[in-house]
Parts: C-alpha cells; sequence; structure tokens
C-alpha cells in the first residue's frame, strides 16, 4: 500500500499543496474510502484513476467537503490545504470552495447567461467593486477557460445553447473566476466527443501554471496524456501513487498493473 510518510525515490516531496491522512470514509455501514495518505503537488496535475466504484470520486469530493452534502456520510482523518485542517470546525465549506473549484462530470452551466455564469461566485464572493472589476474578471476567467474568442459577442445569451464542450469550458471558467488555488475535476471529458476532449485536455496543460489540478479519470491514456503524478485507487483503497510515467510504465504492485493491462477494472 502506498505511504505518503516514506514515498518512493524520485516522487517529489516539494511544494505539497494538499496533504491528506489517514483518510476514513464511510457511507452509512459502507467503508468506502480506507486509510488515504496523499500529498499533492502544486502547479502541478494529479490524476486519480481506478476501477468504477474504487473511491476515486469519493476521495475527491473530500478535499472540497461536497460530502458534507450527503447525509450518511462520515469522514475521518486529516486534509490540509497549505497546511489548514479543511475540516477545522472554524473552516467554512463555503469559502472553502472558493479556493478549492470543481468541474463536474457533464457539463452544468446554470440557466442564466454565458456573463452571469462567470459573474456569479465573484458576486456572491464579493470579489468586484465595481462593474469594471467584474467584466475584467468575467473576461480573464473565459480567456483561462480557453472559450473567450468564442463568446466575446454573446456575453448575454444563455451558457445552456452553447455546445457541449463550450459548456464544459464555462464551467472552468465559471470555476476559476473565484481565484482558487485548486482545481477538482470529476471526469470533466466523459461527456465530451474526441474534438472537445481534447480542446479540455490542452486546457488542463495550460490550468497546471496557476492551479493545483486534480482529476479523476476512467480513461488511462487521458491520465497518462495531461498528468505529473497518478494516484491508483481499488477497494477504496490507494495502492500505489507515484510519477504518471512510472505507475504507467513500472507499477510496483500488482493491482496497478493488472488494471493498466486491463485484467481488472
Amino acid at each position: 500500500m502506498y505511504d505518503a510518510a516514506n514515498p518512493k525515490p524520485g516522487v517529489s516531496r516539494l511544494h505539497n499543496k494538499i496533504k491528506a491522512q489517514g483518510v476514513q470514509v464511510h457511507y452509512g455501514d459502507t467503508h468506502a474510502i480506507r486509510d488515504v495518505n496523499i500529498e499533492i503537488d502544486d502547479k502541478a496535475v494529479t490524476a486519480f484513476i481506478g476501477p468504477s466504484g474504487c473511491g476515486k470520486s469519493t476521495f475527491l469530493r473530500c478535499l472540497n467537503r461536497m460530502n458534507d452534502t450527503i447525509e450518511s456520510c462520515r469522514v475521518q482523518g486529516k486534509i490540509q490545504i497549505d497546511g489548514e485542517d479543511i475540516y477545522d470546525k472554524r473552516v467554512d465549506p463555503v469559502q472553502l470552495r472558493a479556493k478549492v473549484g470543481m468541474v463536474f462530470q457533464k457539463p452544468n452551466p446554470f440557466p442564466k447567461s454565458i456573463y452571469d455564469n462567470v459573474a456569479y461566485g465573484p458576486r456572491i464572493h464579493g470579489l468586484a467593486r465595481t462593474k469594471a472589476e467584474l467584466d475584467e474578471i468575467v473576461e480573464k476567467s473565459l480567456r483561462r477557460g480557453a472559450i473567450w474568442d468564442e463568446v466575446k459577442d454573446r456575453l448575454n445569451a444563455p451558457g445552456t445553447g452553447l455546445s457541449g464542450g463550450q459548456q464544459q469550458r464555462l464551467c472552468i471558467a465559471r470555476a476559476v473566476a473565484t481565484q482558487p488555488e485548486v482545481l477538482l475535476m470529476d471526469e470533466p471529458c466523459s461527456a465530451l466527443d474526441p474534438i472537445a476532449t481534447a480542446q479540455v485536455e490542452e486546457l488542463i496543460d495550460e490550468l497546471k501554471q496557476n492551479f493545483s489540478v486534480v482529476i479523476v479519470t476512467h480513461s488511462m491514456q487521458q491520465a497518462a496524456r495531461v498528468s505529473q503524478k497518478t494516484a491508483f485507487f481499488h477497494l477504496g483503497n490507494l495502492v500505489e501513487f507515484g510519477e504518471t510515467s512510472q505507475i504507467f510504465t513500472n507499477p510496483e504492485d500488482s493491482r496497478t498493473e493488472s488494471y493498466i493491462t486491463g485484467r481488472i477494472g
């Protein structure tokens, strides 16, 4: 089992953004996550891979306390971002989610204009004092979402009128508009066609310059293309974690090798 306290040679310990220790997750009587320890780098892409139901999305949702919204869910252990325990009672989950943005599997633009989709977060968090400042945040976010040139002349059009790939990039722009430090992506390309997927993958590569990006993906090819580190989950356990190239070419655990070669999954 992977041990964060004793990483393998070549696994960087520099610039950790997120540190999880002894994380356990229960849904009622179901033990979904078992004793996960991991350190996630800043300004890099970390991929979570593993079979369906292995716990990767459940663990991802621990990182911005989305599991708090599920009544039967119980999270134990410690998760720190920049050394701060995000499960401390003094931490406001709403403020945490401004710092830790999230993009979901299915594009989910609000039934609002393209402009208002992106302006929503900055408005509720008071990030702009004037309309000009808000305009600037919206433009910058849409540029970061690699969709500005496609929508700049129709900002008042509904976000739901965009294509699937454009909607997902709009949702990424909306997520980065609150100036987060971490961006979580739960299967962000699973509902997209190959061209839109390629655009989002290119965008993920650019986003790592400013954010710590954590992506859950069913596609091992995608993990290999976009991430610097990969974590393999199986039956609620973090089995192996390391440099992506090493995980895919020379895994240490036989379960990782079986998954990558298609024998399990």
